[in-house]
């Protein structure tokens, strides 16, 4: 035991040495949290619009009025003429254009009905329909307040309730992504990188022919690491809660017990990557190409699964990140309990399983 804890120690020196390795490790978390949930989000807001009143009476001002209040939208400018509207896109500052008919609030009163006409432009189409769906709703919202209790035939109400992330906030979707990248990045990528750097450098075979086994070497370079990636986990919850807002409606407990889980398998996954490689480059190219990649794009964490092609649905199902979002989406966000997410909970660690012994069978093959 005392020679396990003492390659335990020596690791420890090694990281805390390396300044660039202890910033990458303890300050890579805490930017990309900052960086996905502020910079790299789905809303849309402070989008610069533009008015074209023909109308100038009180219903169109104080629509005009109510958009502009809003979050999402910056009225730029007013336009005075049909004709320049073309003009206002190409600059590529205005992104959608009120159009207001002439005797909008006569037409209102007499007729019951009106028209506004929303123009946007949809180079970006995502963009596009999120705006016009937002001036959609803020129009039906100043309806209904002048309608009051009046009720006109055959009107139809649509309610509509968002569960879970009533502001939609793009943070409650980026959260449980980077701590899925981070963990697969610092756990498998720095394990794989360690051991490869002993191997590069000769100073592995000399650990080796010491009295303790090569099992109990390779676990101790790994342990460090499992540690600082449970500090980690806590720095991304901490700013998770007190910076972004977003809430932890489950069981911490629970939540900090599959995050162990997942590191444990990211671990594995260092390992196995470090018996395949001799090299550092190689070990980087594989933990690239072979973990973070899949994790940012078949996790379900920047593309929604279901969008994709039956092959790559079938692919998602062998990617950690995958099942691990899964479970930190549901725990943090929904607050369910293992009762609702056991099989993703079993998936996970008979992946970890897996990985473990093949790494082990592996190392014992090309080290012992």
């Amino acid at each position: 035991m005392k020679q396990f804890l003492s390659f335990v120690k020596k690791e420890f020196h090694h990281i805390l040495r390396d300044k660039r390795t202890m910033f990458i490790l303890l300050g890579m978390p805490v930017a990309q949290i900052i960086i996905f949930g502020f910079a790299l989000t789905n809303e849309v807001k402070n989008s610069k619009i533009a008015v074209l009143d023909y109308s100038h009476d009180v219903a169109t001002t104080a629509i005009t009025q109510q958009i502009n209040a809003s979050k999402y939208f910056e009225i730029k400018k007013n336009i005075i003429n049909y004709k320049n509207i073309e003009a206002a896109f190409k600059t590529g500052n205005i992104k959608m254009v009120v159009v207001f008919p002439e005797n909008f609030y006569e037409d209102l009163q007499h007729f019951n009905k009106a028209q506004i006409q929303l123009i946007a432009d949809a180079s970006d189409p995502n963009v596009a329909n999120t705006l016009t769906n937002y001036a959609t709703a803020i129009i039906m919202d100043y309806q209904n307040r002048i309608t009051d209790e009046r009720k006109l035939p055959y009107s139809i109400h649509t309610e509509v309730r968002m569960l879970y992330n009533p502001q939609l906030k793009g943070a409650y979707s980026f959260v449980p992504g980077v701590m899925a990248m981070v963990l697969m990045l610092v756990c498998a990528m720095m394990t794989a990188l360690t051991i490869v750097r002993e191997k590069e450098t000769g100073t592995m075979e000399v650990l080796l022919v010491s009295p303790a086994q090569p099992l109990k070497i390779v676990v101790a370079k790994a342990v460090p690491y499992l540690l600082l990636s449970m500090i980690n986990i806590i720095s991304i919850l901490l700013l998770s809660v007190f910076v972004l807002g977003v809430p932890i409606n489950g069981s911490l407990l629970l939540l900090l017990a599959v995050s162990f889980l997942f590191t444990l398998t990211s671990l594995a996954l260092g390992l196995l990557i470090s018996s395949a490689t001799n090299s550092q480059q190689t070990a980087i190219f594989i933990a690239l190409v072979g973990l973070f990649l899949p994790t940012v794009m078949l996790s379900g964490f920047m593309f929604p699964i279901e969008n994709m092609p039956l092959p790559l649905r079938i692919i998602s199902n062998i990617v950690p990140a995958k099942w691990f979002y899964t479970i930190v989406k549901s725990v943090m966000i929904k607050g369910t309990g293992i009762l609702l997410i056991w099989k993703e909970v079993l998936v996970l660690t008979g992946m970890m399983l897996f990985f473990l012994a093949l790494s082990i069978k592996t190392f014992k093959i090309r080290l012992a």
